[in-house]
């Protein structure tokens, strides 16, 4: 099912709370869970749903994160005429039939007193474990920040702070803001994460082990939608960009 049937559905609600379950629950107004069924079934059968459902819990997660981040993001560059919703949807897919909850979502991540920090502390907490989906959600708050074609100073300050709630350093923060703008704009070696003394040996080591963490099914197996698999490409780009002007440079064959 695609993750906005799932949103539409908010069954996970109940299990994430906080700020992001509040967000499910003003759109929903009421959840039903089937716990009944649950009990019926053998261990078996409840360990695997428990498994889909913490699958669905984390991916629902995700998606309203950047939703919540994106709305709040929204304010940060000073532009009050922005559509927030329609950058959202040029960035990520979304069907038709979908778009009126992605809209109230971001009106009620934008309406709710609860400041950016709120969320991206609960994201880092629920996803302590995978670092690798926190930076794909910075990845997308990146994506969605460039989709007017500039970074404004005041989106740029909002992500290093978000990064800093999810625990990045500034080394790692330059490094994942590099990779959206190009090697032909940033440091080559930056986006790769290297430094420029570094051996042509590491080099190949960190561009391959950059490219098997970004790979569409290194996203999908994080548990990021599918909906999100545009982070993937647009990296990848980039890193391989980079590698391919750093190997002209050293005379890399």
């Amino acid at each position: 099912m695609s993750i906005w049937g799932k949103i539409g559905g908010v069954a996970a609600g109940l299990a994430i709370g906080g700020p992001i379950g509040g967000l499910l629950g003003g759109l929903a107004g009421h959840i039903l869970i089937d716990r009944e069924s649950r009990r019926r079934n053998g261990d078996d059968k409840r360990e695997e749903r428990d498994d889909r459902t913490i699958r669905e819990r984390d991916q629902v997660a995700f998606t309203i994160g950047v939703i919540a981040l994106a709305a709040k993001l929204a304010k940060a560059d000073g532009t009050v005429t922005r559509d927030e919703v329609e950058i959202f949807k040029r960035v990520f897919p979304v069907p038709r039939e979908e778009e009126g909850n992605v809209g109230h979502l971001f009106n009620l991540a934008k309406q709710d007193v609860a400041g950016f920090d709120s969320y991206a502390k609960q994201l880092a907490s629920l996803f302590r474990a995978k670092p690798g989906v926190l930076e794909d959600l910075l990845d997308s708050l990146f994506l969605i920040a460039k989709a007017d074609n500039r970074l404004h100073p005041g989106e740029l300050e909002y992500l290093k702070h978000v990064a800093q709630i999810f625990g990045f350093t500034s080394n790692a923060f330059e490094r994942i803001r590099a990779s959206h703008f190009g090697p032909d704009r940033e440091d080559p070696y930056v986006i790769l994460g290297a430094d420029r003394s570094a051996s042509n040996d590491d080099l190949k080591h960190a561009y391959h082990r950059l490219v098997r963490e970004n790979h569409p099914d290194s996203l999908m197996a994080r548990g990021v939608p599918e909906e999100f698999v545009r982070l993937a490409t647009e990296k990848l780009a980039s890193i391989n960009g980079a590698y391919e002007m750093i190997k002209k440079e050293r005379g890399i064959v």
